[in-house]
């Protein structure tokens, strides 16, 4: 278990919930950069929101079966960039720009983690969210219990977050970070700065929780 859980705040779109999510403790902030989420932007739109960024935390872009040439100029734009792979992505495309990464699993009846996280085994992490049609998050909770306990990677919770049950899920998977996006919006792609503070505050709340309880 970590000692401090590491927190993404993910579909940001203006400079103000950047800012919310920086002040509130966020390690990371997501883009989504596949057109056909209402949380997309462009480029252009990224790297004015990086420029936001104080140093140490973190920028995600999440791709769904991008093209290399689309990861290649986001990684040119934004040096620093973590990838997120949110579709069909194989082991070769997720390793081929030489970038870190994370690699979502869609969680549903029958999912073989254990497989897919050694498949993925040079993702700095898998990332959990519920299977849903389509792609990118749905904001949907899936059945924590199903996770086993030895996953041979790193751990992020995602698929329904809130500033309710973040304390729950943190308990209970004891996961590396979490990921949260519709969980702190006020409409889609338009985040409650209030909500962002309530969950990174539960998500603290969590790690004491953690701390002061038997190994």
């Amino acid at each position: 278990m970590p000692l401090r859980t590491r927190i993404k705040i993910c579909g940001l779109t203006r400079e103000s919930d950047v800012a919310a999510a920086v002040e509130a403790g966020a390690d990371a902030i997501g883009f989504v950069f596949y057109d056909r989420s209402p949380r997309h932007v462009t480029l252009d739109r990224a790297v004015s929101l990086v420029r936001e960024l104080p140093p140490f935390v973190t920028p995600v872009g999440l791709f769904v079966n991008a093209s290399m040439a689309d990861i290649a100029a986001a990684c040119a734009a934004i040096p620093d960039l973590l990838l997120q792979f949110h579709g069909d992505e194989d082991v070769a495309a997720c390793e081929a720009p030489h970038r870190p990464y994370l690699r979502a699993a869609r969680i549903g009846p029958g999912f073989d983690l254990l497989n897919f996280a050694a498949l993925y085994s040079s993702a700095q992490a898998i990332l959990l969210d519920a299977f849903v049609e389509g792609y990118g998050g749905g904001g949907k909770v899936f059945d924590w219990s199903v996770i086993p306990p030895n996953v041979p990677r790193p751990v992020v919770l995602s698929g329904g977050l809130n500033p309710a049950n973040v304390i729950d899920g943190i308990t209970r998977v004891r996961p590396s970070a979490v990921d949260v996006s519709s969980g702190v919006e006020a409409a889609k792609g338009i985040k409650d700065a209030q909500l962002i503070r309530r969950f990174c505050a539960a998500v603290r709340e969590a790690d004491q929780l953690l701390a002061a309880s038997p190994a």
